[in-house]
């Protein structure tokens, strides 16, 4: 029985040995941690209990001296180390990666950290992931980060007070100097700043590119101010744009007065195209001038007063420029169309048998249009056509009802002639005088009269009138002014009867008339 246990005993140390001197060697080998299990009592050929139980002190004793040994060798073996293969892989910025470098974040700060460091070299989603996650771990991570790295003791302090206690106050204060002197402190001073600037020449290419002379900086102010003249007589609207151009041009838009006062008080766009007495009839003849009227004419007229008429625009204090006259004063545009766009809700029919919950509606859409003309007519259409199919035909050769049905101008059959005048006349309140029509109101009320529904007939008799008020879309200082007519009051009257009836408007109360350019208009 001893005997088969020393040879059990030799059998397990040699086992042992071998698999230290493997692992010492780097080559695989078995599990160390699962010991040799021993044979079962009906495996033992001599039916002799197993060895643990025989002697159990000895196989603890050797058991010990091999861990021992297994410690001592421990510092040579390779099996617990990183792959050799790790040092020579390229990251993804392409550096090499060293076991140091995948420490793994563990604090917020650590993830914030890594976060930029993988932000600065482009990986842009690992370096969100670890932003997230620092975030997750603190919220004011940002805050330590930048107290670590950017400590408010690597700034300059600015000084509390630039000026000294001591010192005028008519000294300026320099906290706010600049290099090209004290800043403006309204768009008028920054706009002043600008007469003595060149007008620039446009940059070379490149660095070594010789720049392209500018011409138009070389003509002199005088024919300058006379080119941008008749720019704004052909169109103001490019007139205005032309501020944008350089800093010389907004200072001449802005400030060139003559310019604005031949915009302001010239036909093609300003208030001596404006009819503030009617100047025709309803359908465009001119109007019957009697003996009477001519006599009175002649009585009133003083061939001996040789004073100057009066401007009927001078400036004022609520008009100081002619440019804040253009575009404040109310004034009616001839180079476009006011639309009004009115829909409402119809409830539609529905049968007996079908249910109250699902009765159909249906949403109207209808236009009005308006287009006034220089001569003091205008033309008025209610249709359902849309802008796109009207506009280009609301002209004066199109102002009459034999348009055949086939043809795209046919929506001016139910086109109405009339004509238009502004209140507030300024002639007449220049001489003192009031107002020589009886209904003329405040400035900026718009009077139109056009047919009534028998237009067309051989003594019709009823007339249609307007009464509109000039004002801007919205309500701040920058919005366009003069591109919306609100409703005052919308009559029809009975030449006949002599009998006024209003219009209830139940629809277009609030839908007014909102300006749109047609540029096959031209300047109207």
């Amino acid at each position: 029985m001893s005997g088969d246990t020393a040879e059990e005993l030799e059998r397990f140390r040699q086992q042992w040995q071998t698999e230290v001197t493997q692992r010492a060697k780097g080559a695989p080998s078995a599990s160390v941690n699962k010991s040799p299990r021993p044979p079962r009592p009906s495996q033992n050929r001599s039916g002799a209990i197993p060895p643990e139980r025989a002697a159990p002190q000895l196989i603890r004793r050797q058991t010990r001296e091999v861990e021992e040994h297994v410690e001592n060798l421990g510092g040579e073996a390779h099996h617990d180390l990183e792959d050799k293969d790790e040092g020579r892989k390229l990251g993804e910025a392409g550096e090499r990666l060293h076991p140091s470098n995948n420490r793994e974040p563990r604090s917020a700060l650590d993830h914030y950290e890594l976060a930029v460091e993988r932000e600065s070299k482009g990986c842009l989603g690992d370096s969100l992931n670890h932003y997230r996650k620092a975030y997750k771990l603190d919220a004011a991570v940002d805050r330590i980060y930048k107290n670590k790295h950017f400590p408010p003791s690597s700034f300059k302090s600015k000084p509390t007070n630039p000026n000294p206690s001591n010192a005028a106050v008519t000294v300026p204060n320099p906290a706010h100097h600049s290099l090209d002197g004290p800043p403006a402190s309204t768009i008028s001073e920054l706009i002043a700043s600008f007469s003595s600037l060149p007008i620039p020449g446009q940059e070379p290419p490149t660095d070594k590119s010789s720049q392209a002379p500018c011409l138009i900086s070389t003509i002199p102010s005088e024919i300058l101010i006379n080119i941008l003249l008749q720019t704004a007589i052909i169109d103001v609207a490019s007139f205005a744009r032309l501020s944008l151009v350089c800093k010389r041009f907004a200072y001449l838009v802005t400030t060139e007065d003559r310019i604005w006062k031949r915009v302001c008080l010239g036909p093609e766009f300003g208030f001596s195209a404006m009819q503030y007495a009617w100047t025709c009839t309803i359908i465009g003849d001119p109007l019957p001038l009697s003996v009477g009227d001519l006599d009175a004419d002649l009585v009133s007229v003083d061939l001996s007063d040789t004073s100057p008429t009066p401007d009927p625009f001078p400036l004022s204090p609520s008009y100081p420029t002619y440019r804040y006259m253009f575009q404040s004063r109310p004034r009616l545009r001839f180079n476009g169309c006011y639309i009004s766009t009115v829909n409402y809700i119809r409830p539609g029919g529905n049968t007996a048998s079908q249910a109250t919950w699902n009765t159909p509606v249906h949403i109207v859409t209808y236009y009005r249009y308006l287009r006034f003309f220089r001569d003091g007519r205008c033309a008025s259409l209610l249709t359902t056509s849309e802008p796109t199919d009207v506009v280009h035909y609301l002209t004066k050769e199109n102002m009459h009802t034999r348009h055949a049905g086939g043809l795209p101008s046919a929506v001016m059959n139910n086109c109405l002639r009339g004509r238009w005048k502004l209140g507030g006349d300024p002639y007449y309140t220049a001489t003192g005088e009031a107002g020589k029509e009886e209904e003329d109101s405040e400035e900026g009320t718009v009077h139109i009269e056009t047919e009534g529904a028998d237009a067309g007939h051989a003594n019709p008799k009823y007339i249609y009138k307007m009464v509109l008020q000039l004002k801007r879309t919205g309500r701040s200082a920058g919005t366009t002014r003069n591109n919306k007519l609100a409703w005052m009051g919308y009559w029809s009257y009975n030449k006949l009867a002599d009998d006024w009836a209003e219009f209830g408007l139940k629809n277009d109360t609030r839908k007014a008339f909102l300006w749109s350019r047609v540029r096959s208009y031209g300047i109207g």
